[in-house]
């Protein structure tokens, strides 16, 4: 046993510095990024936010929503095969390329993957998702992939510290590596197990190791507010992957659940996924909230693999998030990312989403914001 003294830092504790600015108005940064990737050798062109591979969040629907702005998403992997060789089909969907196929470690996922591909050709982007990214059997599975996928871009994680972002740039042939462990907002990993690492930390860290070998890293979890994303991209991220950010909003799929009444004075909750039929039904309709949950939580295993294995601990919880609208409306969560890096830019004088790192200072500090009037908050 050891202990690491040196301090390590997550975004609620530092605030950026701003400095001296030239440029005439946030309206001019660039946000769009370029990268070539390390082993596919692809470029990619885009604006480097992912909506996680959650059931909920990593649907087509808010694939369809983001690439609007030249956001990316990964999809989540349960989607039948028909749906996903409908969707990755080029011809008939220009937006697939801006969308990830997610597998894990089963068989089962690379075969669906393979069968995708002999139907529309080598898929263009792939997400290789674990929880624990740090077992050789993972690394040479990323490396069976590459081998079998050798144009595609490829994704995996997660892990949170250098030496194994090299392992899989290097052994594993990957061109992003996902970085957090348990900095979710429904992750409980650090509370079930105690293993993780400060996000913004892991983040700094990881991006130099990536970037000296001519990778990239895709800061996964922890991001709360807009605030938070430009932290990520400041402290060296190529990408930011959000899930709870993109809760709750009409692109999402899921439970939806409903406050209902006959007759205002007791009320029930229910689930349905047709509002209009609830209306029908009754007087009053209350409250509708998603139920949103980390991908290692009990319902989830109960959903997709049967219930929880007799050595498994549920890693993840379950909430109730409200409604939000669509992701894309006026004032709504993309304006807000968007808008929030580009003012992030214009007051460290970056001209671009590019110059970010290069421009940013971070302070430490024990209270980021005043939130005296955070519960009342309405807008």
């Amino acid at each position: 046993m050891r202990i690491e003294d040196d301090i390590k830092i997550d975004f609620k504790d530092v605030l950026i510095r701003p400095k001296r600015s030239e440029a005439a108005s946030r309206s001019n940064v660039v946000i769009e990024k370029e990268y070539t990737f390390l082993n596919s050798q692809n470029t990619w062109k885009g604006v480097p936010i992912i909506a996680a591979n959650m059931d909920t969040t990593g649907t087509i629907a808010m694939s369809n929503a983001l690439a609007q702005h030249g956001c990316s998403t990964c999809l989540h992997k349960h989607y039948p095969i028909e749906t996903l060789v409908d969707f990755f089909n080029r011809e008939k969907n220009p937006q697939a390329d801006r969308s990830f196929f997610t597998i894990g470690l089963k068989s089962d996922d690379f075969e669906k993957l393979q069968m995708v591909a002999s139907k529309v050709g080598e898929v263009q982007n792939i997400c290789i998702d674990v929880a624990n990214g740090y077992t050789q059997y993972f690394v040479d599975h990323c490396k069976k992939v590459r081998e079998k996928f050798p144009k595609s871009n490829i994704m995996v994680g997660n892990v949170c510290t250098p030496e194994m972002v090299q392992e899989l740039l290097i052994s594993g042939s990957a061109d992003i590596v996902k970085i957090g462990i348990g900095p979710g907002s429904v992750c409980t990993t650090r509370i079930v197990a105690g293993v993780g690492f400060p996000q913004l930390s892991a983040v700094i860290e990881c991006a130099d190791a990536a970037h000296g070998l001519r990778g990239h890293v895709c800061a996964d979890g922890g991001c709360t507010q807009p605030g938070d994303v430009s932290k990520a991209f400041g402290g060296g991220a190529d990408f930011v992957m959000l899930g709870g950010m993109f809760s709750g909003h009409d692109e999402c799929e899921g439970d939806w659940e409903y406050e209902v009444s006959h007759d205002g004075d007791s009320w029930k909750t229910v689930q349905q996924v047709a509002e209009e039929e609830l209306r029908s039904q009754y007087k009053y309709v209350n409250r509708k909230t998603l139920l949103f949950y980390g991908m290692s939580s009990k319902p989830a295993n109960e959903k997709y693999s049967g219930g929880l294995s007799g050595y498994k601990a549920p890693e993840g919880r379950v909430v109730r998030v409200p409604y939000r609208g669509s992701v894309l409306q006026e004032g709504g969560v993309v304006q807000r990312i968007l808008g929030g890096i580009k003012s992030a830019c214009a007051y460290v004088g970056a001209n671009s989403l590019k110059d970010l790192p290069k421009c940013t200072t971070f302070v430490r500090c024990q209270r980021t914001h005043n939130d005296v009037f955070e519960r009342f908050d309405i807008g």
